[in-house]
C-alpha cells in the first residue's frame, strides 16, 4: 500500500534498521556519518536527538545498490 497522509511509512528505529540488513548497529551508524546510508531523520535538533528511518527510504537504498549479473 502506498503511503499517505493517513498511511505514512513507519519509522524505523537504527536497532530496526540494522537487524533487517543484518549489518551491526556500529556499521549503521558508520555509513549515517560518512553519509552512505539510508536517508534519516532526526527527531529534534543537537547531537542526542533520535535518529529515525523512513521504510521506503531503506528500501530504495537498497534497490541503489542492487547487483545486476556480470556487475558485482
Amino acid at each position: 500500500m502506498p503511503d499517505t497522509a493517513d498511511n505514512p511509512s513507519p519509522l524505523l528505529k537504527p536497532a530496526e534498521v540494522a537487524r533487517w540488513l543484518q549489518i551491526e548497529l556500529r556499521t549503521l551508524e558508520a555509513y549515517r556519518a560518512r553519509g552512505d546510508g539510508p536517508r534519516c531523520c532526526k527527531l529534534a535538533p543537537g547531537p542526542t536527538s533520535p535518529v529515525r528511518y523512513r521504510r521506503q527510504d531503506v528500501e530504495q537504498w537498497l534497490a541503489e545498490r542492487e547487483v545486476r549479473r556480470g556487475r558485482a
